[in-house]
């Protein structure tokens, strides 16, 4: 009898265990498919989320016309400053951005004096996903009394992919870091360097066609095309400087000859930019047959741990003008170089602001002709010492001491205390 209640013990045992156990695995697979329900429902109610966002985004843009999309300084569309990129990363078919820019400067042996600088809208229109128009206007010192309105580009841009593009229309000259990249807070100084000024120069933009695109997964990409050619004699019997033989957008600019441009840039290591330009064409829109310019430019850029460093070489030289004293007062070579080195003071600090501290030694020759072949006045160099502050990304504040020096020992020197305020938008 004893036998029988004890195995009936060990049996009643056994089933609650087992019985347990089955329960036990219920509630792990109910607990299980419970977990991955609610996995489901947060991924629906994220993407809910993002896709209610996006609507309230087209819808206030559908209401005003506008895009108000905030500028993502990280992005650049081929080699773009951001605020000029924005159409190509907007929502919304329209898109308005642009940059403004203001200074005060105190010369040491003239009067003090302040300018509104530029005020620049982008106004940009996407026909489709693949057909983009992007336009840059700029009124130049506060208005057309000793001010200028100018196109500085207005374009219809093909995206292909991404190893091929083509945009047609008036372009932006791919040559430099600062001809594509000129809004304010994409350089130091109160003013561009001027090697960038005189020699590339910025900024530098004419009528032409230019494709565009990446190689493959190799870090490189490239511009290829032609545009309106400079004009080398515009200023004669004066002495014709690079920047002086610009046609740009003028209603009755000749565009009897074109040169070709390219560029090629490396950015397969992180925080470094490496690359160069090439311009070459005919030098008097026909006037002079045989004339011909070649320009080139070597850049680079790298920036690690709140160091950023960058340099550029340029060197214009002419060719067939000075023949035969046809325009001996032409340019025959021009050349300059510089370079810029900065620390943000607040990298360390976790901040939400940036403030570099910077130096700058930019040194040309701007003008080199067959009648002076060494114009000490031409050969200037600019030694400069600054801070910036960024409250915002968009926004910075800049202080600089420019020293100026002149070669031609009769020319004073100048020291320039700036203050300016640069925006993009």
């Amino acid at each position: 009898m004893k036998k029988i209640v004890l195995s009936l013990g060990v049996a009643t045992a056994i089933s609650s265990t087992l019985f347990a156990d089955t329960q036990t695995d219920a509630l792990n697979e109910q607990l299980k498919l419970l977990t991955e329900r609610l996995n489901i429902l947060e991924k629906q109610n994220k993407e809910t989320e993002e896709k209610t966002n996006i609507l309230i985004d087209e819808t206030a843009d559908l209401k005003t016309g506008f895009n108000f999309n905030v500028v993502d300084s990280d992005k650049s569309h081929n080699g773009l400053g951001a605020a000029a990129s924005k159409v190509y990363y907007s929502k919304s078919p329209l898109s308005i951005g642009g940059y403004g820019e203001m200074f005060y400067a105190a010369p040491d042996n003239k009067d003090n004096f302040a300018d509104i600088y530029r005020f620049v809208p982008y106004i940009g229109y996407r026909f489709s996903d693949s057909i983009i128009l992007n336009v840059e206007l700029e009124i130049e010192h506060g208005s057309t009394d000793g001010g200028k309105v100018v196109v500085e580009f207005m374009y219809l841009d093909f995206l292909i992919n991404s190893s091929f593009n083509l945009q047609v229309g008036h372009l932006l000259v791919p040559m430099g870091l600062t001809n594509l990249r000129h809004e304010p807070t994409l350089f130091n100084t109160v003013q561009r360097p001027e090697t960038e000024r005189q020699i590339i120069p910025s900024t530098w933009h004419e009528n032409g066609v230019m494709a565009y695109g990446t190689i493959g997964q190799s870090g490189l990409s490239y511009n290829l095309g032609f545009v309106n050619a400079i004009d080398y004699t515009i200023q004669e019997p004066a002495t014709t400087t690079t920047r002086d033989g610009r046609i740009g957008a003028e209603k009755d600019g000749t565009m009897n000859r074109v040169a070709g441009v390219g560029r090629l840039d490396y950015e397969g290591i992180a925080g470094l930019l490496v690359g160069g330009s090439l311009y070459y064409g005919d030098a008097a829109q026909g006037k002079v047959s045989g004339a011909s310019a070649f320009t080139y430019e070597v850049h680079g850029v790298y920036e690690n741990s709140g160091f950023k460093f960058k340099g550029l070489y340029a060197q214009t030289s002419v060719e067939g003008l000075n023949e035969n004293n046809n325009y001996p007062n032409a340019l025959e070579k021009a050349s300059g170089y510089y370079v810029n080195a900065e620390y943000d003071l607040l990298n360390q600090m976790n901040s939400p602001y940036r403030l570099p501290l910077f130096v700058q030694y930019d040194a040309y020759n701007k003008k080199q002709t067959l009648a002076n072949a060494a114009d000490p006045e031409a050969k200037e160099s600019v030694s400069t010492v600054g801070l910036n502050f960024f409250p915002h990304e968009q926004v910075v504040l800049k202080l600089d001491y420019a020293m100026k020096k002149f070669e031609k020992s009769t020319t004073e020197d100048v020291n320039t205390l700036s203050f300016s305020m640069g925006f993009i938008f």
